[in-house]
């Protein structure tokens, strides 16, 4: 794809009122995912589970886009359609997971830098072949004592912009995801300085390595209190904080900026992202979603590896994806809606 059609793919991606899916987890996340109710994983059931999730009906009415696992993308439905084809035939881009995960980084304690640069050009052109017509890479950033260090803000950024040039010039769009986690006692202000600084770090490392900004997304966290926190931050607050954060370090360009969840609960995912458009626009850019659990997990409870159960839990993710619609239309009136 060229930047026009890069751009075209990144617009559609964020089309009003569709978010994306993430589908993407590991085979050893999804793995405990499944031990929660009780179902072995084996690739049979991974299959089953996602192949449920991508033929409810209507998704494609909310859903733009669904990220995939490399095993994900091999796989074919059981009525012999490959699962791309699937989510194709749900007017729904198949995107890929390409980082290789979060490690240790050297020099430091307790931080880490995402791989899966070596080789990636190739993964990239095998995915092409493949059906995806974008990817994902998600950094880590932890909120720590005395982390995270300016060293670790740069490597992450570093990558991250590498990884988006290569998707670019491998012809798929990039979502960069620098997620600033959740985890910790930090309170609001704190969330908000490491995030402002890991996403300034990020643009200037895109600006350097000559990536698209119309021809990308932004998937990042949302600015949000520490789960240990002793006091948290309310709905509108979070909402106000978040929008502010992102207006003084995400460039116009951006055609979009799809939150990731980062352990919030299925309700105060869809409630942040209602808030940020209902209260705080117009912006820039469209604010949407990319969520993994908070879309999921009602659907996984309902389904426990059970092939008759199929029809109720894709009740529930056909809902929990119009919600989010609403959310990213601003018009979400809560959960009896």
């Amino acid at each position: 794809m060229n930047e026009a059609q890069l751009a075209s793919v990144a617009q559609s991606l964020v089309a009003d009122g569709r978010g994306i899916l993430a589908a993407d987890e590991s085979t050893g996340t999804i793995t405990r995912r499944f031990e929660t109710i009780e179902v072995e994983s084996t690739e049979d059931n991974r299959r089953a589970y996602r192949e449920l999730l991508f033929t409810t009906a209507e998704l494609g009415n909310y859903i733009s886009g669904a990220i995939l696992y490399d095993e994900t993308i091999r796989q074919s439905a059981a009525d012999g359609r490959p699962l791309t084809k699937v989510l194709k035939d749900q007017n729904i881009h198949p995107g890929i997971k390409v980082d290789t995960g979060a490690k240790p980084l050297a020099g430091t304690e307790g931080e880490t830098v995402t791989e899966g640069l070596d080789g990636l050009a190739d993964r990239v052109a095998e995915y092409v072949s493949l059906g995806a017509t974008f990817a994902k890479w998600r950094a880590v950033i932890t909120i720590g004592r005395h982390i995270p260090s300016a060293y670790c803000i740069h490597v992450n950024a570093h990558a991250l912009a590498r990884y988006a040039r290569l998707c670019q010039e491998g012809g798929l769009v990039p979502i960069v995801e620098p997620e600033v986690l959740m985890d910790g006692a930090h309170d609001l202000d704190r969330c908000d300085r490491v995030t402002h600084d890991t996403l300034e770090a990020v643009f200037d490392e895109l600006h350097r390595q000559r990536v698209a900004l119309e021809g990308m997304l932004l998937k990042p966290n949302m600015v949000i209190s520490g789960t240990k926190a002793e006091v948290r931050a309310g709905v509108d607050e979070v909402a106000e904080r978040t929008v502010r954060c992102l207006r003084r370090t995400v460039p116009a360009a951006v055609p979009g900026i799809v939150f990731l969840s980062g352990g919030q609960s299925e309700v105060e995912a869809t409630a942040h992202l209602n808030a940020m458009n209902a209260n705080h626009g117009p912006n820039p850019w469209k604010l949407s979603f990319s969520y993994g659990r908070a879309l999921q997990d009602g659907a996984l409870k309902g389904w426990r590896g059970e092939a008759g159960n199929t029809g109720a839990a894709q009740g529930v993710l056909q809902r929990r994806a119009l919600l989010n619609s609403a959310a990213a239309l601003g018009t979400y009136s809560g959960e009896a809606a």
